[in-house]
């Protein structure tokens, strides 16, 4: 996710102009199209000084409105998964046509990504071509399942839209996108794995399925992940070093697939980048049973942190899932010493943590009065079983991030805006809130959260004081945070045993 200060996807660091489905429209030559030629035309506009932000930075005179402030992506069963940012010029009185990424204009003519294509078209509402985007789209949906939560509950359209959007940011070969736009537009693996547990509880294995492959083609020899991958598969090389909360995230997500597909038997190579994730993170516990320091979802230098000598609770708690997770992986594939090593890898960890966090009720950094961040959900179901502790520690970390805009701080004391709320931090809370048996308080997380979407229904990174949308959408983490914890809320979520 973006970060405010030292962080990747907000950061200095240049990022490449947008490639792949993301492509400046082309003009039409036929003469009755000089209106939709007017409109490509602007979207290029747009798309050229989005692109042109990201690789220059400063060198490029301030836009009248960020580059990010598009209300969502245009699709429509293009050139597979192709979509497109909305000009914020067409957005007023725009909105998509129900169940699909094409979206009706304030004139009533439609703009999607035709099949076969990847740039958007303007087109009459009566052409074949959006009965045709439609159909797909909605045939897609119902190829699985829209979660929408307990019933009459009113969350079905936000389901649908974050289904979609995520399915809009995962191109072919699998490398699910954060955003669309510039610094956001990499696939990080913590979020990729997001991706894959959301495909898999919505019932669209195959989607999951892609997204794990790209993660196995990606892994090196030695287990681990680069911290973000450009939209074609290579490691951005910006100095950053790997960020260990990864591997477990993957290690999990690769559980929960498998505990919802068991006879699956297509993913030939899950194994072995599970074998690989896996044994790094058994082999990287010191005496204490910890893990090293590392980056974490904040993507902060660790030695920021309160104890730089420590690993954060957002390494903690995904590496204890992982290997949980990758204990009960490997008894299923027939390697009972590997389950046996990661188990006991695992206790070594959750011991460490009873430890060294818990007398100071699950700070960020094990040390008194140490600050709370939303890391303490990822010792609670759905990614460890339910303690009543941890449970206390999510209400004090909600209680000391909350925002008067309803939202939540990444963490106590953020040192970035002080009145812009996150998603997927909300989203968080929210899932926790679900996978816990609280209903009431999840449902009150995901009514916020509805009703922050942009004008188009898109889920934004950021929310301002005033609730108007405060970074790009939609975001893919928090599409799939939203998707989880709407599946929780009608079957509880499968926690990774602790034993």
């Amino acid at each position: 996710m973006g970060r405010q200060r030292g962080d990747v996807r907000t950061a200095a660091a240049p990022a490449p102009a947008p490639a792949g489905p993301v492509r400046a429209p082309v003009r039409r030559r036929a003469a009755s199209a000089r209106l939709r030629g007017r409109r490509i035309r602007r979207g290029a506009a747009f798309l050229v000084v989005a692109a042109l932000v990201a690789v220059a930075g400063a060198n490029v005179p301030e836009p009248s409105a960020p580059g990010w402030a598009s209300p969502g992506l245009v699709g429509g069963g293009g050139w597979p998964f192709a979509g497109v940012p909305l000009d914020p010029d067409d957005a007023d009185g725009a909105a998509y046509l129900p169940d699909s990424s094409a979206v009706r204009l304030a004139n009533g003519r439609v703009l999607l990504v035709p099949s076969g294509e990847e740039a958007p078209v303007t087109v009459a509402a009566d052409d074949p071509r959006v009965a045709q985007a439609v159909r797909s789209e909605s045939a897609w949906l119902a190829s699985g399942t829209v979660p929408e939560g307990p019933a009459d509950s009113g969350f079905r359209d936000m389901a649908a839209r974050a289904l979609l959007d995520l399915r809009l940011l995962t191109p072919p070969n699998g490398a699910s996108l954060a955003s669309w736009y510039g610094a956001w537009r990499y696939s990080w693996p913590r979020d990729s794995a997001f991706a894959a547990a959301a495909f898999t509880v919505t019932g669209h294995p195959s989607e999951a399925r892609r997204v794990l492959r790209f993660l196995g083609r990606v892994q090196t020899d030695n287990g681990l992940w680069a911290a973000r991958y450009n939209a074609d598969g290579t490691a951005v090389t910006d100095g950053r070093p790997p960020q260990l909360d990864s591997l477990g995230w993957v290690l999990w997500a690769s559980w929960l697939y498998r505990t919802e597909n068991p006879g699956a038997d297509d993913l030939p190579d899950l194994w072995p980048m599970v074998r690989r994730a896996a044994d790094h993170l058994a082999g990287s516990l010191d005496a204490e049973g910890l893990p090293p320091p590392s980056s974490d979802y904040w993507e902060r230098d660790h030695g920021r942190e309160q104890d730089p000598r420590r690993p954060t609770l957002g390494v903690v708690g995904p590496v204890l899932a992982g290997l949980r997770a990758a204990a009960v992986l490997a008894q299923g594939y027939g390697d009972g010493a590997r389950a046996a090593q990661w188990r006991a890898a695992a206790h070594r960890v959750s011991d460490a943590l009873d430890r060294q966090f818990a007398p100071y009720g699950y700070p960020r950094s094990p040390v008194q009065d140490g600050l709370m961040d939303t890391s303490v959900t990822f010792i609670a179901p759905p990614f460890a079983p339910a303690d009543q502790a941890v449970t206390g520690a999510i209400a004090s970390a909600e209680r000391a991030q909350a925002l008067p805009n309803g939202g939540v701080l990444p963490g106590e004391s953020w040192s970035g805006t002080p009145d812009v709320a996150w998603t997927p931090e909300t989203a968080l809370f929210g899932l926790s809130a679900a996978a816990g048996g609280r209903t009431a308080e999840a449902l009150a997380r995901l009514g916020w959260l509805s009703a922050h979407r942009t004008s188009l229904g898109a889920l934004p990174e950021k929310v301002g004081p005033t609730g108007r949308q405060a970074g790009v959408a939609p975001l893919g983490w928090t599409d799939s945070l939203v998707l989880l914890t709407l599946a929780a809320l009608r079957e509880p979520l499968p926690v990774p045993p602790a034993s």
